[in-house]
Parts: structure tokens; C-alpha cells; sequence
């Protein structure tokens, strides 16, 4: 076909109330109560066929609800990883050579499956495999990563569109080719769309990928590889390697065909990789591209002339949605005293209600943290802040392990903002806390930004437009997306691209062209259409 086709215009899912009495809470009322019935076979799938894996079993258990098991799978070994990788290699000829529109045809489909006939088994599966509310499935697993595939269309499209000028006598052109080799995509438990992202993006630039999903979320991703499936991707091009990732990655790593790492999670284990991928380089065909996004410690700054309502409600939903468990999360705050006097008392009071407890409840604001090591990151910190003179528990505190991984919305003041509490990302339902004087806001500008390791996200409160732009100076590097009057959490694809740097990552941007570029390894052509027969140039003469 020799059309020059346009790509339907991207929107912004909506996001669906699940309102007692609307259609969607029935639809997923039902697929709740089939889902927690059914053990899920959590097969890895290589070269479209699943896969029993030749490493230990794995369990997927409701965080809320340790009795609930959802699935059972075995991890992937060296045998199934050198399988997988041979497989995308396979695969790469003829999905690279596939037009654009065909490989954007894929998502543009699994985008509306997971709109229409897939959004309530998805979400449920995120509900039930991650202890996320109604609220956060639908707006993570539901409309983010139908965002991500429409969206990913237009902006691969606008790359593909951009060619250079040509002077007269000759064309000039850019080809936008894939990476030479696969991609290797390690994704969290904590966002079922980051799961979805990180594979597809790279994919649809032409690449072939490698996906290691967290143990926990392996059930949504099972699901997404289902869906995608169903939309038309062919074997191979994305193969699925669940449970443990130390045997995946000492094999995908040490493969001369490694092309890119795409990865979510830890700072930790993204130096890892970063390290051995140095300690490889000279064997790689080319140099891997690394794109990480590795967490946060992230700020709420509130200024003297803040708005006291906006700041409580901001620090609740920042602070403790999804437990705390978004690496955007307000992790740590810093309120003007004149401020904090005045929204404290109804910020600690209500904090102290909010409803915990089964995400099929749907009238429970929090779930459970995601595992055992969860739980027990987030008890011992606050039992650290129970015993020291300079912390105190302002409220929540409490947590129990008798059925799921329960631990209240907990708020932690600190006398030092140096302590441990207002640097550590314990990724849980902890808000630590520093309140300073008026009219040491210059100071505090300090602290913040040199509090942590971490530039991800961030926010201020301020009525007095001086200091909302004074903050937005002096924090500039602090966070890579800035909030203002708003929490630091929530980036919409298409409206907010989401990155940050420092020890957040490489800031490369998911859910704008900036990531797809990573994914491309361009090629300038030239041609000139009568070419000159006389070595000889004018002034020679």
C-alpha cells in the first residue's frame, strides 16, 4: 500500500466512576468473584507458545488476602532465556520489515480490546494480584495503558514523519530503523501500564523484546500478553519470562545481540545492570541503550501563603494511594508552621479514617503493601521512628501481617531534616514530615533539594505567585515533573511525559516521542539525482 495514512488523533481514556449501580461495577463485580475462583497457570510465553520455565515455583497471592491464591507458574532459567533470545532474533527480520502502520495497527487494536470487552478483567486482575483499589486500577491498568498505545501510535508516527530539508538537486531522508538486536524490558509490581509500556513501546518502533515483569504482577501481565495476542502480534516478538530475574538477566545480559534495557524499579538494581552492561561492553554488537526510571524520595513544599484545604487533601492522596507504593508518592513534606497550625489537627484526623482494608470492598480508600518484604520495610521504619527522641509518630503506626500486609497510613514529624525518614524511599503508606519557621523558607529551598539522592517528582503549595515561581528556580533540578497547587503523582500520557534524574533514572520520559526516540537508531540517507562527472571545481581555474 502506497498511502500516506494518518493515524487516528490520540484522547485521554475516560475514566469510569464503577458508581454504585453503573454497568462497569457490575461487569467488574463479576470478573472479581471469577478471577479469585480460578489458579492461573503463569506459563512463560517464548516465541508465542507457552512455556513451563525450568526455575523454582512461584506463587501470586491477593497482598490483601494471603488464604487467596491466583496463580502458579515456575521461573525462567538460562534454558528458557537463551530460548526467548533466539526467538526475538527470529522474529526481528520480519517485524522490522513490517510497515509502521501494521506493527501500530497492533496496539491501536489492543488499545480498544483493553477499552471495551478487556478493561474489567484487567483492572480486576490488577486489583486482586496488587491490592490497588477501583479507583487506581482503572486509572493504572485500564487508562494509562490505553493511553500508552494510542498515544505511542501518533508520537511514532510524528518521529517517522520528521525528515530533513533537501537543496536543490538532491533528496535527503532519515530512516528511523529499529535497534540492532533486542531489547530488555524489567518492569514493577506497582503499575500494570508501566508493565504494558515498556515492552510495547520499543516494539512498535520495529524492536523485539525480552519482558521480565515482577513476580507479584506476573497475573496482569500474563492477561496483557493475552491481549496483545488477540490484537495480532506475532510469536516471538515479545516473550514473556516470569518468576526470579537473576538467570534471565545473566543471560540476557550477556548476550552480544543486547541492544536496550528498558527498566522500572529500584535504583539498586538499575546500577546492577548498568555495571555488568559496562563490564560487557566490549562484546555487544553495539552499545546498549539504558533507559531507567528507578524511584523517588518526592517533596511537598508548602509555602507560608499555601492554601491549607488543597495541601490536606494533596498530602492524602499523594502520600498514601496505592499504600504509597508510586514512585511519585509524597514521601516527604515540608509545611510552613503558620500553615501547618492550621491544617494539621483535620490532615492527622483524617488520615487517621481513612478506610483500609479488601480491595473488593470498593468503599476502602487504601489495600495491602505488596509482600512480606514490603511489610517488613515499613515496620521496621516505623518502629526506627518510635524509639528516637527526634521522630515522632503523629499518627497511624500500626500494621499487621494476620491475613494481608496491612500498614496504616502513617504520618513521622522529624525535629532533624536530615533524618533518615526525609531521605529513604520505604515505597510504602509513611509521610515524613519537617515544619519550619516562616521565615526560614529560603533555607528550606536547601533542604529540599539536597535531602536526597532522588529528582523525580515534586510540588509546591503557594498562593503568592513570587514564590511559586522562586521554588520553581531554586528546585529546578529536583524533580523532573513539578506540581503546582497539586500532589506530585498522577502524570497523564500525552499531558505530563514522566521521568526523572538524579538517582530517579535517566529522565527519558515515558508517554512522549522522547522515549520512542531511544528505541530508534537512525540512518541519513542522501541521494542526488544527477551526480557531478568533473572532479575539477571552479576555482581551480
Amino acid at each position: 500500500m502506497d498511502a500516506l495514512t494518518r493515524v487516528p488523533s490520540p484522547r485521554n481514556e475516560p475514566v469510569l466512576s464503577y458508581a454504585p449501580g453503573s454497568p462497569e461495577r457490575a461487569r467488574l463485580e463479576s470478573k472479581l468473584k471469577s478471577l479469585s475462583a480460578e489458579r492461573a497457570d503463569l506459563t512463560a510465553i517464548v516465541d508465542g507458545v507457552a512455556r513451563r520455565g525450568s526455575g523454582p515455583e512461584f506463587e501470586v497471592r491477593a497482598p490483601h488476602d494471603k488464604r487467596l491464591l491466583l496463580g502458579v507458574g515456575r521461573g525462567c532459567g538460562h534454558e528458557d532465556t537463551t530460548a526467548a533470545v533466539q526467538a526475538a532474533l527470529r522474529a526481528a527480520p520480519a517485524w522490522r520489515d513490517l510497515p509502521f502502520d501494521e506493527r501500530a495497527a497492533v496496539l491501536l487494536r489492543a488499545a480498544d480490546l483493553l477499552a471495551g470487552p478487556w478493561r474489567e478483567t484487567l483492572n480486576a486482575a490488577t486489583m486482586l494480584g496488587q491490592s490497588k483499589t477501583v479507583q487506581q486500577a482503572e486509572i493504572d491498568a485500564a487508562c494509562e495503558l490505553i493511553d500508552f498505545w494510542r498515544f505511542n501510535v501518533h508520537f511514532a508516527r510524528q518521529i517517522h514523519a520528521e525528515q530533513p530539508i533537501s537543496s536543490p538537486g538532491m533528496w535527503n531522508r532519515t530512516d528511523h530503523r529499529p535497534l540492532e538486536g533486542f531489547v530488555y524490558a524489567v518492569t514493577p509490581f506497582n503499575f500494570t501500564a508501566i508493565a504494558g509500556n515498556l515492552p510495547t513501546a520499543p516494539a512498535l518502533m520495529g524492536n523485539t523484546v525480552l519482558w521480565k515483569p515482577a513476580t507479584t504482577q506476573t497475573l496482569a501481565a500474563r492477561l496483557i500478553m493475552q491481549v496483545l495476542t488477540a490484537a495480532g502480534l506475532p510469536p516471538g516478538v515479545i516473550n514473556l519470562l516470569p518468576g526470579d530475574g537473576k538467570a534471565v538477566s545473566e543471560v540476557a545480559l550477556a548476550h552480544p545481540a543486547l541492544a536496550g534495557i528498558h527498566f522500572t524499579g529500584s535504583t539498586r538494581v538499575f546500577q546492577q545492570l548498568w555495571r555488568t552492561v559496562g563490564e560487557n561492553i566490549a562484546s555487544y554488537r553495539t552499545y546498549p541503550r539504558l533507559v531507567g526510571e528507578t524511584g523517588g524520595k518526592d517533596f511537598v513544599l508548602a509555602h507560608p501563603s499555601a492554601d491549607p484545604a488543597a495541601l490536606r487533601t494533596a498530602l492524602i492522596r499523594g502520600a498514601f494511594e496505592y499504600q504509597g507504593q508510586k514512585c511519585s508518592a509524597a514521601s516527604r513534606a515540608y509545611i510552613a508552621r503558620s500553615v501547618w497550625d492550621r491544617m494539621g489537627p483535620d490532615f492527622l484526623a483524617e488520615t487517621a479514617e481513612l478506610p483500609m482494608g479488601d480491595v473488593a470492598d470498593l468503599s476502602n480508600f487504601l489495600g495491602a503493601v505488596i509482600d512480606a518484604k514490603a511489610f517488613a520495610t515499613h515496620r521496621d521504619a516505623i518502629e526506627r521512628a518510635r524509639v528516637r527522641a527526634s521522630t515522632e509518630i503523629l499518627v497511624g503506626g500500626s500494621y499487621t501481617d494476620a491475613v494481608g500486609y496491612f500498614v496504616r497510613p502513617t504520618v513521622i514529624r522529624c525535629a532533624d531534616p536530615a533524618d533518615e525518614a526525609m531521605r529513604t524511599e520505604y515505597f510504602g503508606p509513611i509521610l515524613s514530615l519537617f515544619v519550619y519557621e516562616d521565615s526560614e523558607f529560603e533555607q528550606v529551598l536547601d533542604l529540599v533539594d539536597g535531602g536526597t539522592d532522588y529528582g523525580l517528582t515534586g510540588s509546591v503549595f503557594a498562593t503568592d505567585r513570587s514564590a511559586v515561581a522562586r521554588v520553581a528556580h531554586a528546585l529546578r533540578f529536583a524533580a523532573g515533573n513539578f506540581y503546582v497547587n497539586d500532589k506530585p503523582t498522577g502524570a497523564v500520557v500525552g499531558q505530563q511525559p514522566f521521568g526523572g534524574a538524579r538517582a530517579s533514572g535517566t529522565n527519558d520520559k515515558a508517554g512522549s516521542a522522547l522515549n520512542l526516540q531511544r528505541w530508534t537508531s537512525p540512518r541519513s540517507i542522501k541521494e542526488t539525482f544527477v551526480p557531478p562527472t568533473d572532479w575539477r571545481y571552479p576555482h581551480m581555474g
